[in-house]
């Protein structure tokens, strides 16, 4: 794979060049994503376990073309984060904007054990502390729906 085509996937189509807060924009890519996908359960699931694949390949080897340890223009992890969150809920927006937020949440202050993931380093680590990021937030999304009756 090319180094132009490294960039642009992990950069997610260049999202990941924004001036301001490039993990969020992303995270809000991802979400649009995940709402546009949300009626296919399928084609949500193939489109995840690509940008998945696709982040383990190419996060590691961007950390190497910049020479800089989990660069802040890498947001490929925060698309499969964040529709790993998305995954199976309501497209709904009490539902979508809640499970935004607690995504971001779980991604920025890398409750334990993502902390633990980020620590991998390579692709590994950067894919893994914002997959489990989202698995928290489905999970807790889930729960609250069901038992709390938020929706």
């Amino acid at each position: 794979m090319s180094d132009k085509m490294i960039k642009m996937l992990a950069t997610w189509f260049y999202v990941g060049n924004a001036p301001f807060a490039p993990g969020s924009m992303a995270s809000i890519v991802g979400a649009a994503m995940a709402v546009f996908l949300a009626n296919n359960l399928f084609f949500f699931f193939v489109v995840l376990i690509a940008v998945c694949v696709l982040g383990f390949m190419v996060s590691g080897r961007m950390e190497e073309i910049l020479n800089k340890k989990d660069p802040g223009c890498v947001v490929i992890d925060e698309v499969a984060g964040v529709m790993i969150a998305f995954f199976m809920l309501p497209a709904q927006w009490n539902i979508i904007i809640v499970a935004y937020f607690l995504f971001r949440a779980f991604d920025m202050f890398k409750i334990y054990p993502v902390n633990k993931f980020e620590e991998l380093g390579g692709g590994t680590g950067i894919m893994m502390d914002d997959i489990v990021a989202g698995i928290y937030t489905n999970v807790v999304m889930h729960l609250a729906i069901r038992w709390a009756n938020i929706i």
